[in-house]
């Protein structure tokens, strides 16, 4: 299967390389995510627990980035299983591009899964697949800027303390290899 997209973070390319190493704000980002360890500069592990329809199922992962350019773009290999949920394998590129003092994050994917995540209808797999890329975006764009002033006095308060912490960028696109996996 493929999944392809892009999401503008609003924060430089190299902000967004340089600050997006904390996987535990990742963590925060992926719905049902209660592990994610770096193993080394190239390596990471992580398990989340994911559901589509009747199937729900602990999932263990690991990802190996590869063909690094810092800070414009990635490979990132990844493999997980969810036992006999089944399992989701893939890979994607991703790139980071600059854009008026704001990143445009695109990643092309391609992934398959065997067992009783491949018997799930595919429309309710896109459906959950897209709510939670959609769910983690929202998530990781907010932590990675502070939400501006209010310019009125009028205007809702906006909490201050939102933490300006990123998350390792690469760490996205396994997010959504494994929410894409899990489900289709």
């Amino acid at each position: 299967m493929h999944l392809e997209g892009e999401e503008e973070i609003d924060a430089s390319k190299n902000t967004v390389w340089e600050a997006l190493n904390n996987p535990e704000i990742l963590k925060e980002c992926i719905a049902g995510c209660s592990k994610i360890e770096k193993l080394n500069s190239t390596e990471f592990v992580l398990t989340m627990t994911a559901s589509v329809g009747p199937v729900k199922a602990k999932f263990n992962g690991k990802l190996k980035l590869k063909d690094l350019d810092p800070p414009n773009a990635y490979t990132i290999d990844f493999n997980g299983s969810g036992g006999v949920a089944g399992f989701g394998k893939g890979s994607a590129e991703v790139k980071l591009i600059e854009e008026n003092s704001k990143t445009l994050l695109k990643y092309t994917a391609e992934a398959s899964v065997g067992g009783k995540l491949a018997q799930v209808g595919a429309r309710l797999i896109d459906g959950v697949a897209k709510k939670m890329a959609t769910d983690f975006f929202a998530k990781f764009k907010n932590s990675v800027h502070k939400k501006p002033a209010p310019s009125d006095e009028n205007d809702e308060k906006i909490d201050g303390s939102q933490t300006s912490s990123l998350v390792f960028w690469a760490l996205v696109v396994l997010a959504l290899i494994l929410l894409y996996s899990s489900w289709a």
